[in-house]
């Protein structure tokens, strides 16, 4: 057996290098596609952000970000009475598509379709605001082995009727610069309808982001002294199947074992994206154990 081994370390490299064929890969170019990033809230305009979606080995700096921004688009939302043509704004280079009009400003147990035309294209989606659901409590609690770091906890009580569903995000008084969804935002009754529960949330970060605090073994924390506003909403089944596959592609991004996940999306047309309703409550917490 020992001198077979010695055999095998000898002659498998040759037979490795002898067996070298040059293979060209030929790796399909990706069908550009318009990407919808719209929402609505109650008490606030419709918000629409319009991209072309980029290939996989395109340019990623920020002029070809700025660049990948639809311009041109004619973009109506409407409440079944009431349609509005949004308009277009530059913000520091990023078109965005909204309007001043309070005729269609989000209010609870509507539902608001969306048409978008742009490159050719008519996409259509539609959201509701749902009635909103408050939280019975939160509170901030170390997390075992530190004493200054910990998680912010909350206890939530579903409604008996199946289907309800949710998102939250958080932002820390003068650290964030706006709310940031928490890692894992978002949930639905699946597993939790007419119960009573409690559960935690992990600290959401801006993407790509290389702050200190972001990136050590304590990113994940909320910190005692933060002030932390909360931002819980109530959401419809299609926008929370739209985050959930969204944040389980984001999670698994490199895992060679993950299986692969198809984002859902509520445009039709031939497109990507969400467009989708809020129904927010806020509060306010000072972490403290």
């Amino acid at each position: 057996m020992k001198k077979l081994n010695n055999y095998l370390i000898f002659f498998l490299p040759l037979l490795l290098w002898s067996c070298e064929k040059e293979i060209d890969i030929e790796i399909a170019s990706n069908e550009e596609k318009i990407v919808v990033e719209g929402a609505i809230e109650q008490g606030i305009p419709p918000l629409v952000i319009l991209t072309k979606s980029v290939g996989s080995f395109a340019p990623t700096d920020l002029e070809s970000y700025k660049n990948s921004f639809i311009k041109d688009a004619i973009i109506t939302v409407s409440d079944g009475t009431t349609s509005v043509v949004l308009d277009t704004f530059n913000l520091q280079g990023y078109t965005v598509y909204s309007t001043f009009n309070p005729a269609i400003f989000g209010q609870i147990g509507k539902t608001y379709h969306l048409e978008i035309k742009a490159l050719g294209k008519v996409l259509t989606a539609t959201t509701t605001i749902p009635m909103p659901q408050q939280m019975n409590s939160y509170w901030y609690k170390d997390q075992p082995g530190y004493s200054n770091y910990g998680y912010l906890w909350f206890n939530q009580t579903d409604p008996p009727e199946y289907g309800n569903a949710y998102r939250i995000f958080t932002q820390r008084k003068g650290k964030d610069i706006r709310f940031l969804p928490a890692d894992g935002s978002v949930w639905d009754d699946h597993l939790i309808n007419g119960l009573t529960f409690d559960a935690f949330i992990w600290r959401g970060h801006e993407p790509n982001s290389t702050v200190e605090e972001d990136i050590n073994e304590t990113s994940q924390y909320y910190q005692q002294g933060d002030t932390i506003i909360i931002k819980f909403c109530t959401i419809d089944l299609p926008h929370f199947e739209f985050w959930e596959s969204f944040e389980t592609a984001a999670f698994n991004d490199g895992n060679p074992f993950a299986a692969p996940t198809t984002i859902r999306t509520n445009i039709e047309g031939g497109a990507l994206g969400i467009w989708g309703g809020y129904s927010a409550s806020y509060d306010t917490l000072i972490a403290v154990d």
